[in-house]
């Protein structure tokens, strides 16, 4: 498919109330968006297909929508750094952040070094996108060992007085999906929801008292991954 028939093609599903519903409801704050929800974008991502040049020319419209559809036509496996840094430097908002987050770096080779780097950054969406992957990651890689989810509960703890809504949400995410992954990861993350809620900072207790509202119900969906592990 060629860029000027997918632009045709976002054009005929613009709607620009839809931006505004968007910004007004959700915070979804964006330059040049035409006014389409995602939904719609993954219908047409799956009439697209996977492919590189056509993502990376969708990205360079500046079209937001553009944007979002690169995230769901690009294959992860083809990722590079110099791409993924010049991506994020371009998040504008919690949907694109974690639509790149989720669908691309979570799901390619760059997951554990970005999740190390981008949680240390201070731009507030740059931040996010290290711990929305790092949520994403839980589900993305289904074998990865415990020891590897474990690994991110310090970045967690060191990271829960970040009171930028966009940060603590995504703080919080990764610290419910890590504590879903199984029954010891499960133990893992109360434990370590426990030591935040002692931090003084509202955004710190915050994402403990949510944390631990999910993963000590009764109701709580834990998985069992790695099943090799845990679904002999």
């Amino acid at each position: 498919m060629t860029l000027q028939c997918v632009l045709d093609k976002l054009h005929k599903l613009a709607e620009p109330e839809k931006a505004r519903f968007k910004r007004e409801k959700f915070g979804v704050m964006a330059n040049n968006a035409l006014g389409i929800y995602h939904k719609d974008l993954k219908i047409l991502a799956k009439e697209v297909g996977r492919d590189n040049d056509l993502a990376i020319a969708l990205f360079e419209t500046n079209i937001y929508e553009g944007r979002l559809l690169c995230s769901k036509v690009y294959a992860p496996k083809a990722l590079t750094d110099e791409l993924l840094e010049k991506w994020v430097s371009t998040f504008e908002n919690w949907e694109i952040t974690d639509s790149f987050s989720m669908g691309l770096v979570a799901k390619s080779d760059f997951a554990i070094p970005k999740i190390s780097d981008w949680t240390k950054r201070d731009p507030e969406f740059e931040k996010r996108a290290g711990f929305a992957t790092m949520a994403a990651y839980c589900m993305a890689n289904k074998f990865a060992d415990n020891s590897v989810y474990e690994n991110f509960i310090p970045i967690i703890e060191a990271n829960a007085n970040d009171d930028r809504i966009y940060v603590k949400k995504a703080v919080n995410w990764a610290l419910r999906s890590i504590g879903k992954r199984n029954v010891d990861l499960n133990t893992i993350a109360i434990a370590s929801a426990k030591r935040i809620a002692t931090y003084e900072s509202k955004a710190a207790r915050w994402i403990a008292k949510d944390a631990l509202k999910e993963l000590q119900s009764e109701k709580i969906n834990i998985l069992d991954y790695p099943r090799a592990t845990y679904r002999p």
